[in-house]
């Protein structure tokens, strides 16, 4: 879960803000740990800057429920439960975030998007290249008994492999630093590389298999749920604590 307190440095409420994360953390007995943007700071993201001071994020998303344009004067003014105001965040909905099951992760919902995004590569490198027209009569009889016609794809093969090889090695490199960085892209990258030559270079069934193999795993390893110590850095003020 990706926790994050944004900030401007001249706001008198940081400290309370951080206090609430305290609190939060500690009513989900979890270990209290975020990142910390200051929306000045040349390092600071540009989705963060777009906030109030103090804000509070999990997995993007702010805590309080405010709409965005309510949310842009330096500092913030939240309504509370019992319709009074805060200077912070409201505890309870920081809390009802925090709780929030791995799978509500706005990653991890789309982890199987990403991974059926390979499946239409293995279909295509599967398909046997019909380099041999003696063979032609046979399949035209397979297929027709099937009610199928019979067409000779080989031409279109290796097109449509790279399309589809592209789309999946485009969904590994889409917010990559979100997931596991760009290694499962170089590895995809490598995977591919294998698959091409092995089936249309050397026509060489176990390299397009190894090719496949290490694909899927490629695919597999860039959707893989990251633990909350590989995804967020622990704060300063919880260095003391």
């Amino acid at each position: 879960m990706k926790v994050e307190l944004i900030y401007e440095k001249t706001c008198p409420n940081v400290d309370a803000a951080r206090d609430q994360l305290h609190r939060a953390f500690e009513a989900v007995g979890r270990r209290a740990e975020w990142n910390e943007w200051e929306v000045s700071e040349p390092g600071c993201p540009d989705y963060a800057r777009i906030y109030g001071s103090p804000t509070i994020l999990i997995d993007e998303v702010d805590v309080s429920g405010a709409r965005l344009n309510d949310s842009k004067n330096n500092c913030r003014i939240y309504s509370t439960a019992g319709g009074g105001l805060s200077v912070v965040p409201p505890l309870e909905r920081t809390i009802s975030a925090l709780r929030k099951e791995p799978d509500m992760n706005p990653v991890n919902r789309k982890s199987w998007t990403f991974n059926t995004a390979t499946l239409p590569a293995i279909g295509v490198a599967l398909l046997p290249k019909l380099s041999c027209p003696a063979c032609w009569p046979a399949y035209a009889g397979l297929l027709s008994s099937l009610g199928i016609g019979f067409v000779d794809y080989t031409p279109y093969l290796m097109p449509f492999t790279l399309l589809f090889l592209a789309i999946s090695l485009a969904t590994m490199a889409y917010k990559a630093p979100n997931r596991r960085g760009y290694q499962p892209l170089l590895l995809g990258i490598a995977a591919s590389a294998v698959l091409l030559i092995g089936k249309f270079q050397y026509d060489s069934d176990a390299a397009m298999y190894v090719g496949l193999a290490i694909l899927v795993g490629a695919s597999l390893w860039n959707t893989w749920p990251r633990n909350r110590t590989e995804s967020t850095a622990t704060c300063p003020a919880c260095e003391s604590q």
